[in-house]
């Protein structure tokens, strides 16, 4: 039984809350401004609900409405930003991680990033944009899967075998293009190549002509705090190129910032 079910059954779980965030979580990069209708069916919940949630949001600030009638929409406002603060600002990690970044895509000329990994996902922390070689705008914030991504395969690398396995279990496997990886036999190999050798490669999984390599960084503990990477297109890079020019800058940025993070 996973911890929320536990939590649920235990009566420590406050539905009226979990429905309240499914709400916000509604809405994204591709869904900034939704109708009632269109709330209630992405956070799952009834019509009544959503209208509830979505006129106490509006009424703290957090939610803003447009129109009137069947015609009324919503978006969030900046303030939701306040609920991920006290986590970023006791976080030193994007703080540290920013100038790595910024060096490092002078360097190769192109778009850098780093991540955390949340449950079967990897959600960004921190990014450099070069130029935009996906269809998805990525912001701090945006969360892709795990599996996918050469960040994912580096963080579920740095856990102990048993955890990176389950984390892998529990992941929805999607062909997301015509290259993704979803065996899970398969994958379980790819993370091992990938705690052996220290760094990732992942061409074309997440969205065609992707490519990216990803290295991790290190906590003053030595456990995988998060993950570093630079993406390119196919059409610009061939892999001899990412492997020859962009990896070795990226290993030289993550041992920097190990060296960094030693000192926190």
């Amino acid at each position: 039984m996973s911890e929320g079910a536990e939590a649920a059954a235990s009566g420590d779980f406050v539905q009226s809350l979990a429905r309240g965030l499914a709400v916000i979580r509604a809405f994204d990069g591709d869904h900034a401004e939704l109708g009632l209708s269109e709330v209630a069916r992405r956070s799952d919940i009834p019509r009544a609900a959503a209208r509830r949630f979505l006129r106490t949001l509006e009424t703290l600030g957090y939610v803003r409405g447009r129109g009137d009638g069947s015609a009324r929409t919503f978006a969030l406002t900046p303030r939701v930003l306040e609920l991920g603060f006290s986590y970023l600002s006791s976080l030193s990690l994007p703080e540290i991680v920013q100038p790595h970044l910024e060096r490092l895509s002078r360097e190769v000329g192109e778009s850098v990033s780093a991540a955390v990994l949340d449950g079967t996902d990897i959600v960004y922390i921190a990014r450099v944009p070069a130029r935009r070689i996906m269809s998805v705008r990525i912001t701090i914030g945006t969360r892709f899967p795990a599996y996918a991504t050469s960040m994912g395969r580096v963080l579920l690398a740095g856990l102990e075998e048993d955890a990176a396995a389950a984390v892998v279990e529990a992941s929805d496997l999607q062909r997301l293009t015509e290259r993704t990886l979803t065996d899970r036999t398969a994958l379980r190999g790819e993370i091992a190549r990938v705690r052996s050798d220290g760094w990732a490669l992942v061409d074309g999984e997440l969205e065609p002509g992707l490519r990216s390599v990803a290295a991790p960084v290190h906590s003053r503990s030595g456990e995988v705090a998060a993950a570093i990477n630079v993406s390119t297109s196919a059409t610009r890079d061939s892999l001899e190129h990412l492997m020859q020019d962009y990896v070795p800058p990226l290993l030289r940025a993550a041992d920097a910032i190990d060296a960094e993070l030693r000192l926190v």
